[in-house]
């Protein structure tokens, strides 16, 4: 009876925590609020699912979501990350959510074996589409690195689209 007691305290002690999340503002100085705000509406408009809002941490339980809404991504960069990094296994591919994950390879003529996350998160062919994460068994690549990759697989992204609209 008292663990009982102790858990349905912990649970009210957790959802009052987290509901004063919400209301906290900005005083870290980071962001100003005014620009909070406009960052969060834009994100917000640009969110690919166009789904319910949810304000609270409760909309999260309700059944509120379009069953008929689908996720897009990009097929060209999708079919340019698969080219680009086929030296490297696929160990997950996820078309519905946009994420491919790579295990160890070696490119061609390199030395260190690299490992591999992509999220493609949106439709359109644009480089804010592509999300690279990239790393050696001693840890995280450089950043010209991963935006070397990222480079070639828009370019490759954009050859492919060419190459079917002259079709």
């Amino acid at each position: 009876m008292k663990s009982s007691l102790f858990v349905i305290g912990g649970l009210i002690a957790a959802a009052l925590s987290l509901s004063a999340c919400g209301t906290r503002e900005s005083r870290d100085g980071l962001i100003p609020n005014q620009d909070r705000q406009a960052s969060i509406l834009r994100q917000r408009e640009s969110t690919p699912l166009g789904g319910p809002r949810r304000e609270t941490i409760w909309d999260l339980f309700s059944n509120a979501d379009n069953p008929n809404t689908t996720v897009e991504v990009n097929k060209y960069i999708w079919a340019a990350t698969q080219q680009v990094l086929d030296f490297m296994p696929v160990e997950t591919a996820d078309p519905f959510s946009g994420v491919l994950v790579y295990g160890y390879g070696r490119p061609p003529g390199g030395g260190a074996a690299y490992r591999g996350t992509v999220y493609v998160t949106d439709p359109a062919l644009d480089a804010r589409s592509l999300n690279v994460a990239l790393s050696t068994r001693s840890g995280p690549v450089n950043a010209a690195t991963t935006r070397a990759i990222e480079d070639a697989i828009l370019t490759r992204a954009r050859q492919l689209r060419i190459a079917e609209g002259a079709l």
